[in-house]
């Protein structure tokens, strides 16, 4: 069993502010750190970490950004592919962490926009039935449905966190086996219909839904110092949880999600802030709810 991650990878750079700025302010801030992110290589790095063969089909620039991101990825138990680089600047993201442990972000988007089906596709060539194709937000609404399409006639599980949010999103359900949604994107796109659905609602915890069953899963607590990356934290560890006891999500991977995204969160910047891999093994290997 594989887990094939289309999706996106970026430089992220993390910038510690006082405040979220207003419109048309001018303000100071310290950068203090440079990590690999985007929400596809997240999941995919958490998702090796934890122990499952992960493969990362994402797109990097010909620039020193895309040059730094294979140095560093390099140290990760996953394979990104495609090997080549693309004729376009590395995407980058600027994330602003305020002091209260709340964060803005700012992502560009071109190589994931350059990165066209015919890229993609040669490298799910040997997906087979049993495996999972995880997708994102990142890609347009034509890209994410044909991967889905080609997904489902060979059998593959298809998970789905659509963020960012593309109203038109709301027209893949059907394809979808497992979604996993904060609540604003639960209430924009309702995804009635999916065998499991999964609705994060930050410190507060999560719903867990199998068709008409309903678990509710408190997170657990944490002193917040930056919030980026917990979301894909969560779905990662998460998947990994009820993948490694083979069955569907259920409260027991909720409640591993939700131990390893309290780690995310007490830390600063992006990968640097995952929980290491044998944090991880600890957190997984602990049946106690």
């Amino acid at each position: 069993m594989r887990v094939y991650v289309t999706g996106n990878i970026t430089v992220d750079e993390t910038w510690a502010i006082a405040d979220i700025p207003q419109k048309g302010s001018s303000i100071h801030g310290n950068k203090v750190s440079q990590d690999i992110g985007g929400k596809g290589a997240n999941q995919a790095i958490i998702l090796s970490r934890c122990g499952i063969d992960t493969r990362l089909i994402a797109a990097t620039g010909n620039d020193s950004n895309g040059k730094w991101i294979r140095e560093q990825i390099i140290n990760e138990p996953l394979r990104l592919l495609p090997t080549e680089y693309f004729c376009q600047h590395s995407d980058t993201s600027i994330i602003l962490n305020s002091a209260d442990g709340d964060n803005a972000i700012i992502t560009t988007t071109a190589a994931a926009d350059a990165f066209s089906l015919d890229d993609i596709v040669p490298h799910l060539a040997d997906a087979s039935a049993g495996d999972i194709l995880l997708q994102q937000g990142n890609f347009s609404f034509e890209k994410t449905q044909a991967l889905f399409q080609l997904a489902k006639t060979r059998g593959l599980t298809t998970v789905f966190n659509p963020s960012p949010v593309n109203p038109d999103f709301a027209q893949l359900w059907p394809l979808v086996d497992i979604a996993v949604v904060n609540q604003s994107e639960a209430e924009q796109l309702q995804p009635d219909g999916v065998p499991t659905v999964v609705i994060t609602q930050g410190a507060e915890g999560a719903w867990l839904h199998h068709g008409n069953q309903r678990q509710f899963c408190p997170a657990t607590p944490a002193q917040a110092l930056d919030t980026t990356g917990a979301g894909d934290t969560f779905l990662a560890v998460m998947l990994a949880s009820a993948l490694l006891r083979g069955v569907l999500p259920d409260r027991l991977a909720l409640t591993h999600a939700s131990q390893a995204a309290a780690i995310t969160v007490s830390r600063r910047g992006t990968s640097s802030a995952f929980p290491r891999r044998a944090e991880l093994a600890a957190l997984l290997n602990s049946g106690a709810e």
